[in-house]
């Protein structure tokens, strides 16, 4: 086994508690996370050290849940339990990825077109 190849020694399902659903609102994939202060919050001692990895992964800045797992090298569900977890511990903030921009009406842009070349 070479060293980048190295499996994890600690499955992930306790990563979660062995629970089964994670507590407060689901998070999609593309959620983001970020950490809502510098300073570790006190809560965080309470907490598995896989929530302290998140935390101290999301301090210097935001991630989407995706992007937490792949740096965690935990799955996806294992990092949702995680980051809801440290949500209502009040250690991180959660917002919804922003949604997909609908098609733009082409007949719209057509006549914005037109009465910008009339303006010349």
């Amino acid at each position: 086994m070479t060293p980048t190849s190295r499996r994890r020694m600690v499955p992930a399902y306790l990563a979660t508690g062995g629970r089964t659903r994670p507590g407060g609102d689901g998070f999609e994939r593309l959620t983001v996370l970020f950490a809502t202060g510098a300073e570790r919050p006190s809560a965080l001692a309470e907490l598995e050290a896989e929530h302290r990895r998140l935390w101290d992964l999301l301090r210097p800045g935001a991630l989407t849940v995706v992007e937490a797992a792949a740096h965690l090298r935990l799955p996806v569900s294992a990092t949702v339990f995680l980051a809801a977890d440290l949500v209502e511990a009040g250690c991180l903030h959660a917002r919804a990825p922003i949604p997909r921009a609908q098609q733009t009406d082409r007949s719209l842009v057509e006549r914005l077109l037109v009465g910008l070349r009339t303006l010349r």
